[in-house]
C-alpha cells in the first residue's frame, strides 16, 4: 500500500496561481481545415488560412487597409449616426444596443466610406463592418453609401462597395427597407453618368442588401465560400420542407447559376479590382509633378 497520494493535475491546466505562460490570441483554429494557425501568420496572409485558403471575417478597416495603395485613404461622412427614429425595443432598447456596439467597435455605423487610390487609380470605397449589429443596413447605412455613390458621380470616380451584412436592420423597420431603393436609384444615376460599379460580396451577404445593390454591380464578385442570399438556408428548408442542395447559396454555386461573375481569392482582390476597373475604362489618376520642375515650367511660362 501507497504512503501517500500524488493528486495529479491535467497537463498545461492554468490556475488562478499559475496562470499559463502562453498569452491568449496568439493562435486560431481554422474553422475549415482545423488547423491551429499563429495569428501573426494569418495577419500576414490578409487572414486566409494557408492550408485551406478558408477566408477568415474581416472589419472593414482591415478590408480598406487591404485595397487601398500603403494602406492610406480619406474617410468621408464620419458624423452620421441613427436617432433610434422608431424608439424600437426588443430583448433590449435599441438605442441601447446601439450604444454598446458604438463603444465596442469605435464606428457610428455598419459601413465605412472612403477615397484614395487602388493602383494608381482614384476609387471610391464603401466597406460595410458586419461587426457593427450584424452589419444591418440601417438609415444610416444607406445615406452614406447613397453618399459614396454621389461622389462617383460627381468625380467621375469608379465605385466598389464592400458587401457583409445580415440585411435590413429590423430595428429602423421601413426606414430601413427604403434604403434599398434609395441606394438602387443613386446606383442608376451613376450608370447614367457611365461610371464603373463593382460589387464585392464577402460572407456573408444576405437580406435587403443582396436584394438590391449588392447584385447591381456592373461586374459581381465573390470571395470563395461567401454565404449569398436572401433568404437563409434553414429557413428555406422549413419553408419548402425539402433538403436543399449542398453547397446551396455559396459563392460557387451562385456562379455556376449565372449569378455572380468572378470568384477571387482575397490575396489577389485588390490586383483583379484594378484590372477590371480598367478595362471598364478608368484611367490612372495624374501623377503630380514635383515641386522643382512644376516651379520650373512655371518660369518658362512667364
Amino acid at each position: 500500500m501507497a504512503w501517500f497520494k500524488k493528486a495529479r493535475k491535467p497537463m498545461g491546466s492554468a490556475t488562478a496561481e499559475k496562470p499559463s505562460r502562453v498569452p491568449e490570441g496568439l493562435w486560431v483554429k481554422c474553422p475549415g481545415c482545423a488547423q491551429v494557425l499563429y495569428n501573426k501568420d494569418l495577419e500576414s496572409n490578409l487572414h486566409v488560412c494557408p492550408k485551406c485558403a478558408h477566408h477568415f471575417r474581416i472589419g472593414a478597416t482591415e478590408r480598406l487597409r487591404i485595397l487601398f495603395d500603403e494602406g492610406r485613404w480619406t474617410e468621408h461622412h464620419t458624423g452620421l449616426a441613427s436617432t433610434d427614429p422608431l424608439h424600437f425595443t426588443d430583448t433590449k432598447a435599441y438605442r441601447d444596443r446601439l450604444r454598446a456596439t458604438i463603444d465596442a467597435t469605435g464606428m457610428t455605423d455598419a459601413v465605412v466610406v472612403a477615397t484614395g487610390r487602388l493602383e494608381g487609380l482614384d476609387v471610391v470605397v464603401a466597406a460595410m463592418e458586419y461587426a457593427f449589429i450584424g452589419g444591418s443596413m440601417g438609415v444610416v447605412v444607406g445615406e452614406k453609401i447613397t453618399r459614396a455613390i454621389e461622389i462617383g458621380v460627381d468625380r467621375r470616380q469608379p465605385v466598389i462597395v464592400v458587401s457583409s451584412s445580415g440585411g435590413a436592420r429590423m430595428m429602423e423597420g421601413v426606414l430601413s427597407l427604403m434604403q434599398m431603393a434609395k441606394i438602387s436609384a443613386a446606383l442608376a444615376r451613376l450608370d447614367r453618368a457611365r461610371v464603373p460599379f463593382i460589387s464585392v460580396l464577402t460572407d456573408p451577404t444576405t437580406g435587403g442588401v443582396t436584394a438590391s445593390f449588392a447584385m447591381l454591380g456592373d461586374l459581381n464578385i465573390a470571395e470563395p465560400k461567401a454565404l449569398i442570399g436572401f433568404a437563409g438556408p434553414r429557413v428555406i428548408e422549413q419553408t419548402i420542407k425539402q433538403k436543399l442542395p449542398d453547397g446551396f447559396q455559396r459563392s460557387e454555386f451562385l456562379l455556376e447559376h449565372g449569378m455572380l461573375d468572378l470568384i477571387v481569392d482575397r490575396r489577389e482582390m485588390k490586383a483583379v479590382l484594378a484590372r477590371l476597373l480598367r478595362l471598364l475604362g478608368a484611367a490612372p489618376a495624374p501623377v503630380e509633378p514635383p515641386v522643382e520642375m512644376a516651379t520650373a515650367v512655371e518660369a518658362d511660362q512667364r
